[in-house]
Protein backbone atom coordinates (compact mmCIF):
# COMPACT_ATOMS: atom_id res chain seq x y z
CA UNK A 1 0.00 0.00 0.00
CA UNK A 2 3.10 2.40 0.99
CA UNK A 3 4.21 1.61 -2.49
CA UNK A 4 0.87 2.50 -3.91
CA UNK A 5 1.07 6.59 -2.48
CA UNK A 6 4.37 6.88 -3.25
CA UNK A 7 3.88 6.31 -6.70
CA UNK A 8 0.41 7.86 -6.63
CA UNK A 9 2.38 11.17 -4.98
CA UNK A 10 5.34 11.10 -7.68
CA UNK A 11 2.57 11.14 -10.56
CA UNK A 12 0.79 14.38 -8.90
CA UNK A 13 4.01 15.86 -8.21
CA UNK A 14 4.89 15.36 -12.32
CA UNK A 15 1.17 16.49 -13.39
CA UNK A 16 1.70 19.82 -10.96
CA UNK A 17 4.61 20.56 -12.26
CA UNK A 18 3.46 20.39 -15.73
CA UNK A 19 0.81 22.52 -14.73
CA UNK A 20 2.75 24.90 -13.48
CA UNK A 21 4.99 25.09 -16.18
CA UNK A 22 1.48 25.19 -18.81
CA UNK A 23 0.47 28.05 -16.99
CA UNK A 24 4.20 30.02 -17.09
CA UNK A 25 4.61 29.28 -20.67
CA UNK A 26 1.17 30.15 -21.36
CA UNK A 27 1.24 33.27 -19.39
CA UNK A 28 4.90 34.52 -20.82
CA UNK A 29 2.89 33.82 -24.70
CA UNK A 30 0.02 36.12 -23.52
CA UNK A 31 2.75 38.43 -22.29
CA UNK A 32 4.33 38.37 -25.84
CA UNK A 33 1.21 38.79 -27.94
CA UNK A 34 -0.03 41.97 -25.61
CA UNK A 35 3.38 43.42 -26.35
CA UNK A 36 2.43 42.87 -30.02
CA UNK A 37 -0.97 44.38 -29.97
CA UNK A 38 0.76 47.94 -27.94
CA UNK A 39 3.71 47.98 -30.63
CA UNK A 40 1.61 47.75 -33.67
CA UNK A 41 -0.65 50.45 -32.52
CA UNK A 42 2.25 52.14 -31.48
CA UNK A 43 0.24 52.95 -28.16
CA UNK A 44 0.23 51.87 -24.62
CA UNK A 45 -2.85 52.23 -22.63
CA UNK A 46 -3.85 52.02 -18.73
CA UNK A 47 -5.48 49.16 -19.85
CA UNK A 48 -2.80 47.30 -21.32
CA UNK A 49 -0.38 48.01 -17.95
CA UNK A 50 -3.08 46.62 -15.86
CA UNK A 51 -3.00 43.91 -17.86
CA UNK A 52 0.98 43.48 -17.80
CA UNK A 53 0.95 43.52 -14.04
CA UNK A 54 -1.96 40.77 -14.39
CA UNK A 55 0.62 38.46 -16.23
CA UNK A 56 3.56 39.23 -13.93
CA UNK A 57 1.25 38.39 -10.80
CA UNK A 58 0.40 35.28 -12.23
CA UNK A 59 4.55 34.68 -13.05
CA UNK A 60 4.86 35.63 -9.20
CA UNK A 61 2.42 33.59 -7.77
CA UNK A 62 4.29 30.07 -10.23
CA UNK A 63 7.31 31.22 -9.05
CA UNK A 64 6.45 31.41 -5.32
CA UNK A 65 5.02 28.05 -5.80
CA UNK A 66 7.75 26.48 -7.21
CA UNK A 67 9.73 28.05 -4.42
CA UNK A 68 8.14 27.14 -1.55
CA UNK A 69 5.43 24.47 -2.24
CA UNK A 70 2.96 26.76 -1.11
CA UNK A 71 0.06 28.95 -2.89
CA UNK A 72 -0.37 32.10 -1.14
CA UNK A 73 -3.65 33.20 -0.87
CA UNK A 74 -2.84 37.01 -1.32
CA UNK A 75 -1.90 37.19 -5.00
CA UNK A 76 -4.84 36.02 -6.44
CA UNK A 77 -6.46 37.92 -4.35
CA UNK A 78 -3.93 41.44 -5.85
CA UNK A 79 -4.90 40.04 -9.31
CA UNK A 80 -8.70 40.00 -8.72
CA UNK A 81 -8.27 43.57 -7.44
CA UNK A 82 -6.28 45.03 -10.52
CA UNK A 83 -8.52 42.69 -12.89
CA UNK A 84 -11.53 44.21 -11.40
CA UNK A 85 -9.69 47.33 -11.69
CA UNK A 86 -8.99 47.09 -15.18
CA UNK A 87 -12.49 46.36 -16.40
CA UNK A 88 -13.87 49.39 -14.56
CA UNK A 89 -11.26 51.35 -16.59
CA UNK A 90 -11.74 49.60 -20.01
CA UNK A 91 -15.77 49.76 -19.53
CA UNK A 92 -16.35 53.17 -18.04
CA UNK A 93 -18.78 54.56 -20.25
CA UNK A 94 -20.88 51.79 -20.62
CA UNK A 95 -20.98 50.78 -16.53
CA UNK A 96 -24.17 52.12 -14.83
CA UNK A 97 -23.80 53.83 -11.14
CA UNK A 98 -24.99 50.59 -9.86
CA UNK A 99 -22.27 48.46 -11.41
CA UNK A 100 -19.99 50.78 -10.45
CA UNK A 101 -20.66 50.78 -6.77
CA UNK A 102 -21.01 46.65 -7.24
CA UNK A 103 -17.50 46.75 -8.51
CA UNK A 104 -16.26 49.01 -6.00
CA UNK A 105 -17.68 46.99 -3.27
CA UNK A 106 -15.96 43.95 -4.54
CA UNK A 107 -12.89 45.70 -4.33
CA UNK A 108 -13.39 46.91 -0.77
CA UNK A 109 -14.33 43.17 0.36
CA UNK A 110 -11.08 41.66 -1.36
CA UNK A 111 -8.93 44.18 -0.23
CA UNK A 112 -10.08 44.11 3.36
CA UNK A 113 -9.61 39.86 2.88
CA UNK A 114 -6.23 40.85 2.11
CA UNK A 115 -6.00 42.82 5.10
CA UNK A 116 -7.77 39.76 7.48
CA UNK A 117 -4.97 37.81 6.12
CA UNK A 118 -2.10 39.88 6.34
CA UNK A 119 -3.04 40.79 10.55
CA UNK A 120 -3.92 36.91 10.66
CA UNK A 121 -0.57 35.73 9.73
CA UNK A 122 1.71 38.20 11.36
CA UNK A 123 -0.79 37.76 14.89
CA UNK A 124 -1.08 33.97 14.34
CA UNK A 125 2.02 33.27 12.53
CA UNK A 126 2.58 29.28 11.60
CA UNK A 127 4.53 26.88 13.51
CA UNK A 128 7.00 25.95 11.08
CA UNK A 129 7.32 22.58 12.51
CA UNK A 130 3.77 21.78 11.55
CA UNK A 131 3.10 20.73 7.75
CA UNK A 132 0.96 22.54 6.14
Amino acid sequence: MSKIKETSTRILVVVESLGLLIIALATVIAIGFEVMVMVEAMKVTLADILLLFIYLEVLTMVGIYLKTGQLPVRVPLYIAIVAIARYVILDMKNLDTFRVLGLVGAILVVSLAVLVIRYGHNRFPYDDKEDH
